[in-house]
């Protein structure tokens, strides 16, 4: 284990981890106005590290609860992670399936996305990963215990604008892994299509599709700047 990159990893995290906080404290809120104690709070946190598929769960929250219907929205919603894993393979090549199982699990969009960004710059690897998702997992559950704490005297958290933690944190994320003008047609199919599809479809599926689209339309355009000149 690089102790030095892990510890790079989780210093890295850290701007982003004070809004994953503040957006962890409006799952907090709702989790002790549906009736969790802070004990499975803390266990789904540990279990399932899924910010959106964990505030789904929570509005589904009741008894009995409805586990194929919740399982199922959560998957819909973390198909994501098949297009975060795919993007990972570089920094996977030649580990072991225990080490891989041991570091995705910590995997989330914020310490992918800084991650990326370090290892274009020829300085992460899978403990640089992994310490990041230390990083965003400790913050992520401070950040929901503090909201369960106070959530019996905060019934409305948009007036704090707590609610608007999570575009703000995706919105730096996605300007740190711009990369100029080549970027400009992939991420525009990948809003269109993810707009369309949200009109069309509902649910969660506008995240997949338009992270597809938009992957697709990336390896269409690098092939095409490799295709020799006639």
């Amino acid at each position: 284990m690089n102790y030095r990159s892990l510890c790079a990893g989780f210093v890295a995290t850290l701007p982003v981890g004070a809004s994953v906080a503040a957006y962890g404290s409006v799952l907090g809120v709702l989790a002790v106005q549906q009736g969790l104690t802070w004990q499975e709070l803390l266990l789904m946190n540990l279990l399932v590290f899924a910010g959106s598929a964990q505030f789904v769960m929570i509005e589904m929250w009741a008894v009995p609860l409805p586990i194929v219907p919740a399982a199922l929205a959560a998957l819909i919603i973390n198909l994501r992670y098949m297009l975060i894993g795919a993007s990972l393979q570089p920094l996977f090549k030649g580990k072991s399936l225990g080490h891989k199982l041991t570091h995705m699990h910590l995997v989330a969009d914020e310490n992918w996305a800084v991650t990326m960004a370090a290892y274009r710059q020829g300085r992460a690897d899978t403990a640089f990963l992994l310490g990041g998702g230390i990083g965003i997992e400790a913050a992520w559950c401070f950040g929901t215990l503090v909201g369960y704490w106070l959530g019996a005297g905060i019934h409305h958290p948009e007036a704090f604008a707590l609610d608007f933690a999570f575009i703000a944190v995706f919105t730096a994320l996605a300007v740190s892994l711009w990369r100029g003008k080549q970027d400009l047609v992939p991420w525009l199919v990948a809003v269109g299509v993810a707009i369309v599809a949200e009109r069309l479809l509902g649910g969660k599926w506008y995240i997949l599709l338009g992270g597809m689209a938009g992957a697709l339309a990336a390896a269409v355009s690098v092939s095409a700047r490799r295709e020799p000149a006639p």
